[in-house]
Protein backbone atom coordinates (compact mmCIF):
# COMPACT_ATOMS: atom_id res chain seq x y z
CA UNK A 1 0.00 0.00 0.00
CA UNK A 2 2.89 2.38 0.75
CA UNK A 3 4.29 1.82 -2.74
CA UNK A 4 0.92 2.59 -4.32
CA UNK A 5 0.51 5.70 -2.14
CA UNK A 6 3.95 6.93 -3.19
CA UNK A 7 3.17 6.17 -6.85
CA UNK A 8 -0.13 8.05 -6.65
CA UNK A 9 1.49 11.08 -5.01
CA UNK A 10 4.13 11.05 -7.72
CA UNK A 11 1.45 10.89 -10.45
CA UNK A 12 -0.45 13.72 -8.76
CA UNK A 13 2.70 15.83 -8.55
CA UNK A 14 3.53 15.25 -12.24
CA UNK A 15 0.02 16.20 -13.34
CA UNK A 16 -0.06 19.22 -11.03
CA UNK A 17 3.34 20.52 -12.16
CA UNK A 18 2.27 20.21 -15.79
CA UNK A 19 -1.09 21.87 -15.06
CA UNK A 20 -2.85 18.83 -16.53
CA UNK A 21 -5.92 16.82 -15.61
CA UNK A 22 -7.09 13.23 -16.01
CA UNK A 23 -10.33 11.23 -16.25
CA UNK A 24 -10.99 7.48 -16.30
CA UNK A 25 -13.39 5.15 -18.13
CA UNK A 26 -13.22 1.69 -16.62
CA UNK A 27 -15.11 -1.54 -16.69
CA UNK A 28 -13.00 -4.48 -15.48
CA UNK A 29 -11.42 -2.48 -12.63
CA UNK A 30 -14.91 -1.55 -11.39
CA UNK A 31 -13.98 1.77 -9.82
CA UNK A 32 -10.55 0.86 -8.40
CA UNK A 33 -8.89 3.44 -10.67
CA UNK A 34 -11.29 6.17 -9.64
CA UNK A 35 -10.76 5.26 -6.00
CA UNK A 36 -6.98 5.30 -6.51
CA UNK A 37 -6.97 8.75 -8.10
CA UNK A 38 -9.14 10.06 -5.25
CA UNK A 39 -6.28 9.18 -2.87
CA UNK A 40 -3.96 11.77 -4.44
CA UNK A 41 -3.36 14.79 -2.25
CA UNK A 42 -5.55 17.65 -3.58
CA UNK A 43 -7.04 15.14 -6.04
CA UNK A 44 -9.67 17.56 -7.33
CA UNK A 45 -6.95 19.68 -8.93
CA UNK A 46 -5.87 16.87 -11.27
CA UNK A 47 -8.58 14.19 -11.23
CA UNK A 48 -11.81 15.33 -12.85
CA UNK A 49 -13.75 12.09 -12.50
CA UNK A 50 -14.64 8.91 -14.22
CA UNK A 51 -17.24 6.42 -15.27
CA UNK A 52 -17.57 2.73 -14.59
CA UNK A 53 -19.19 1.40 -17.74
CA UNK A 54 -19.77 -2.32 -17.55
CA UNK A 55 -21.88 -3.04 -20.56
CA UNK A 56 -22.46 -2.10 -24.16
CA UNK A 57 -25.33 0.28 -23.40
CA UNK A 58 -23.30 2.46 -21.01
CA UNK A 59 -20.29 2.50 -23.30
CA UNK A 60 -22.51 3.59 -26.17
CA UNK A 61 -24.85 5.99 -24.35
CA UNK A 62 -22.51 7.63 -21.83
CA UNK A 63 -19.23 7.60 -23.75
CA UNK A 64 -20.62 7.65 -27.30
CA UNK A 65 -18.39 4.69 -28.20
CA UNK A 66 -19.33 3.39 -31.64
CA UNK A 67 -20.62 -0.09 -30.83
CA UNK A 68 -23.45 -0.56 -33.30
CA UNK A 69 -22.00 -3.60 -35.07
CA UNK A 70 -20.10 -5.05 -32.14
CA UNK A 71 -20.81 -8.36 -30.51
CA UNK A 72 -20.51 -8.86 -26.75
CA UNK A 73 -17.15 -10.55 -27.25
CA UNK A 74 -15.81 -7.56 -29.20
CA UNK A 75 -16.51 -5.17 -26.31
CA UNK A 76 -13.14 -6.17 -24.89
CA UNK A 77 -10.57 -5.06 -27.43
CA UNK A 78 -7.69 -2.71 -28.04
CA UNK A 79 -9.99 -0.47 -30.11
CA UNK A 80 -12.61 -0.20 -27.38
CA UNK A 81 -9.99 0.67 -24.73
CA UNK A 82 -8.63 3.38 -27.04
CA UNK A 83 -12.04 4.78 -27.79
CA UNK A 84 -12.92 4.78 -24.08
CA UNK A 85 -9.71 6.73 -23.31
CA UNK A 86 -10.38 9.31 -26.01
CA UNK A 87 -14.06 9.73 -25.15
CA UNK A 88 -13.62 10.05 -21.38
CA UNK A 89 -11.06 12.83 -21.88
CA UNK A 90 -13.53 14.54 -24.20
CA UNK A 91 -16.49 14.11 -21.81
CA UNK A 92 -14.56 15.52 -18.83
CA UNK A 93 -12.47 18.02 -20.81
CA UNK A 94 -9.15 16.62 -19.56
CA UNK A 95 -5.64 16.39 -20.98
CA UNK A 96 -5.41 12.69 -20.15
CA UNK A 97 -7.94 9.91 -20.56
CA UNK A 98 -7.63 6.31 -19.47
CA UNK A 99 -9.75 3.48 -20.83
CA UNK A 100 -9.68 -0.09 -19.54
CA UNK A 101 -11.83 -3.07 -20.45
CA UNK A 102 -11.34 -6.75 -19.87
CA UNK A 103 -12.12 -9.80 -17.78
CA UNK A 104 -11.30 -10.28 -14.12
CA UNK A 105 -12.16 -13.97 -14.33
CA UNK A 106 -12.27 -16.51 -17.12
CA UNK A 107 -15.55 -17.17 -18.88
CA UNK A 108 -16.83 -18.66 -22.08
CA UNK A 109 -16.91 -15.19 -23.65
CA UNK A 110 -13.22 -14.64 -22.81
CA UNK A 111 -12.30 -18.09 -24.10
CA UNK A 112 -11.56 -18.94 -20.46
CA UNK A 113 -8.76 -16.37 -20.24
CA UNK A 114 -8.22 -13.48 -17.84
CA UNK A 115 -7.00 -10.33 -19.57
CA UNK A 116 -7.56 -6.62 -20.02
CA UNK A 117 -6.74 -3.93 -22.55
CA UNK A 118 -5.93 -0.43 -21.38
CA UNK A 119 -5.14 2.74 -23.23
CA UNK A 120 -3.93 6.26 -22.49
CA UNK A 121 -5.05 9.26 -24.50
CA UNK A 122 -3.06 12.47 -24.19
CA UNK A 123 -4.34 15.68 -25.71
CA UNK A 124 -6.61 13.81 -28.12
CA UNK A 125 -4.04 11.21 -29.25
CA UNK A 126 -3.55 7.62 -28.18
CA UNK A 127 -0.04 7.32 -26.75
CA UNK A 128 -0.12 3.82 -25.26
CA UNK A 129 -2.28 0.71 -25.51
CA UNK A 130 -1.41 -2.59 -23.86
CA UNK A 131 -2.91 -5.95 -23.06
CA UNK A 132 -2.38 -7.58 -19.67
CA UNK A 133 -2.83 -11.32 -19.47
CA UNK A 134 -3.11 -13.11 -16.13
CA UNK A 135 -3.25 -16.72 -15.11
CA UNK A 136 -6.88 -17.91 -15.42
CA UNK A 137 -6.88 -19.02 -11.78
CA UNK A 138 -6.15 -15.49 -10.55
CA UNK A 139 -8.89 -14.46 -8.15
CA UNK A 140 -11.12 -11.75 -9.55
CA UNK A 141 -10.30 -9.06 -6.98
CA UNK A 142 -6.56 -9.78 -7.34
CA UNK A 143 -6.86 -9.39 -11.11
CA UNK A 144 -8.64 -6.05 -10.67
CA UNK A 145 -6.00 -4.81 -8.23
CA UNK A 146 -3.15 -6.01 -10.45
CA UNK A 147 -4.63 -4.26 -13.50
CA UNK A 148 -4.99 -1.07 -11.47
CA UNK A 149 -1.45 -1.11 -10.09
CA UNK A 150 0.14 -2.05 -13.41
CA UNK A 151 -1.77 0.69 -15.22
CA UNK A 152 -0.73 3.29 -12.61
CA UNK A 153 2.91 2.26 -13.06
CA UNK A 154 2.62 2.65 -16.82
CA UNK A 155 0.95 6.04 -16.38
CA UNK A 156 3.86 7.23 -14.26
CA UNK A 157 6.28 6.16 -17.01
CA UNK A 158 4.26 8.04 -19.66
CA UNK A 159 4.09 11.15 -17.47
CA UNK A 160 7.88 11.00 -17.09
CA UNK A 161 8.35 10.69 -20.88
CA UNK A 162 6.11 13.71 -21.51
CA UNK A 163 7.90 15.72 -18.83
CA UNK A 164 11.30 14.85 -20.32
CA UNK A 165 10.14 15.82 -23.81
CA UNK A 166 8.85 19.12 -22.46
CA UNK A 167 12.13 19.91 -20.69
CA UNK A 168 14.30 18.82 -23.61
CA UNK A 169 12.17 20.39 -26.34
Amino acid sequence: MELQKSLLQNIGQCLSEAGETIAVAESVTAGFLQFSFSQIQDAAKVFKGGLTVYDKTQKKDLLKVALDRMTYKELVSEEIAEEMALKIAEVFGTDWGIGITGYSQPSEVSEFKTFAYFSFAYKGEIILTKILELHPRTESVNAQLYYTEFLLGCLKCELNKIAMQTHVG
